[in-house]
């Protein structure tokens, strides 16, 4: 059963120099026909996969509360009366401080959003100028005020490190500030350099100073001490929350679920079909408004490419791959499945292995990437 969907607006005011998503300049774009495709979209896709009740939206871009609050108000209400909803819905919108007013706030509060999700990345004023963002830290204050005001409880956070010219005493700051604001979910990233963004062809001319790995790996040691000690819980490798605030959305990505993905380059995973739409509006529209599904890519999954997958999605939540799910999930027994590997990786002290699930040891949070590609290919 599908129970989360992910809807895309490509559309921002600002692109920020890190960010390799599918997203346009809001400027001149055709916003109106996008919304009215993404509702096509919604149509023929539930038609074609229904789902009963989904327990999760998620709403990301681009910048989503780039739309004014008529287009704001038309897309709530398309989201509404298109997908099925569960009474415990987690509905999550992304949004930029400071473009997110009161009426937007009350428009989305009344859709029955319950959740946000705000890019704040640093609240160092000088690395906002540098990484391309616009808004200022007070705007982060004033926006969260506003959200509690409005009866927002539920609200999260992203953070950057090991961004170009930060320092640990940086990210040190940054994190007494986000723990001043009294909210309930942080994201923490950090730094990829992307092919196509602006910061990729500073790179590639040497005008690039990042901080280099060692300072990456102490940057996010000292993120996941000060996290534990304000009360936050590390559930995955990026993203720590008060107790009964993990995000749901995001935990069906690693419980390797399925969800929907709607919206131009949006991705979905839909009965064991991983699938990508289409990326560019005009074509994206195009097809929809010539009655088909804007699909560029279709993949169906093989059973072994899904054993995989499960493990090291699974292996991103810090309790890691449950084994009795993966048992009830393929009929095999990961222990067996993938005997070798795990036995390089707890010899190296990467993984651990108990009576119920496979995980990452703390050095092995450090060393991700190099852990997961140990079971690409493995079966």
């Amino acid at each position: 059963m599908i129970k989360a969907a992910y809807l895309h607006i490509p559309f921002c005011e600002h692109i920020c120099h890190y960010c390799d998503f599918n997203k346009v300049f809001l400027k001149g774009q055709p916003v109106d026909d996008y919304l009215q495709a993404l509702d096509q979209e919604m149509k023929m896709t539930l038609h074609e996969y229904p789902s009963n009740q989904l327990q999760t939206i998620f709403v990301g871009g681009g910048t989503p509360t780039s739309l004014n609050e008529q287009q704001l108000f038309q897309f709530c209400e398309s989201i509404n009366r298109n997908l099925p909803k569960s009474e415990t819905l987690e509905f999550t919108f992304e949004a930029n401080p400071g473009d997110l007013t009161k009426q937007k706030l009350q428009i989305l509060k009344e859709a029955g959003v319950n959740r946000l999700s705000l890019g704040v990345q640093t609240f160092n004023e000088e690395l906002l100028k540098k990484i391309g963002r616009v808004h200022k830290a007070k705007d982060v204050y004033q926006t969260i005020e506003n959200a509690k005001t409005i009866g927002f409880e539920n609200i999260s956070i992203d953070l950057i490190f090991s961004l170009p010219g930060q320092t640990i005493i940086d990210l040190k700051e940054s994190l007494k500030e986000a723990f001043s604001l009294d909210i309930t979910h942080y994201s923490a990233y950090s730094l990829i350099i992307e092919p196509k963004t602006v910061f990729y062809n500073l790179m590639k001319k040497g005008k690039l100073p990042t901080p280099g790995e060692d300072v990456e790996a102490a940057m996010y040691e000292l993120l996941m001490e000060e996290m534990e000690k304000h009360g936050f819980k590390q559930y995955e490798i990026s993203n720590f929350s008060k107790p009964g605030f993990e995000s749901q959305h995001n935990l069906t990505y690693w419980n390797n679920d399925s969800y929907y993905g709607f919206g131009a380059g949006a991705h979905s995973y839909l009965n064991g079909i991983r699938r990508s739409n289409i990326g560019p509006l005009k074509r994206y529209m195009d097809q929809i408004n010539g009655g088909a599904l804007p699909i560029f890519e279709d993949h169906q999954t093989s059973r072994a490419e899904q054993m995989e997958e499960e493990m090291f999605l699974g292996l991103r939540k810090t309790e890691g791959v449950s084994i009795s799910r993966f048992i009830a999930k393929f009929s095999q027994d990961p222990l067996a499945l993938f005997k070798d590997e795990l036995a390089d990786l707890t010899a190296k002290h990467w993984v651990e292995v108990s009576d119920e699930h496979i995980y990452l040891t703390k050095k092995g949070r450090l060393l991700g990437n190099e852990v997961f590609q140990a079971f690409l290919g493995a079966v």
